[in-house]
């Protein structure tokens, strides 16, 4: 994957005014992924909404490491589960809708 594509840590971290630890701290929590290109690190920007999350519960609301990760499965879990629910009332239309007609 090009680095182009990739949000460089370095960078990020100095535009938010947070410390490269957080985000280690992220990756090692398994909250994020981190990219190591040519003696860089990056993660890709798919995670940044997520990440600009994190750093909110953290700096702002003062949420440590352990609260962040128990944050950010519970939210993953409610995903899932909305996701679940979603296609349940989908099949449920199809349903009714085939012994209405």
């Amino acid at each position: 994957m090009s680095s182009k594509n990739l949000i460089l840590i370095k960078q990020f971290c100095l535009y938010h005014e947070i410390e490269n630890t957080f985000i280690t701290e992220l990756n090692n929590y398994g909250l994020i992924e981190i990219i190591s290109q040519e003696e860089e690190q990056y993660f890709h920007p798919k995670q940044l909404p997520a990440v600009e999350k994190m750093i909110r519960l953290h700096y702002d609301l003062k949420i440590n490491m352990e609260g962040i990760d128990a944050i950010a499965h519970l939210l993953n879990k409610i995903e899932a589960l909305q996701q679940d629910l979603t296609s349940t009332q989908n099949k449920l239309r199809l349903f009714e809708q085939h012994f209405t007609e």
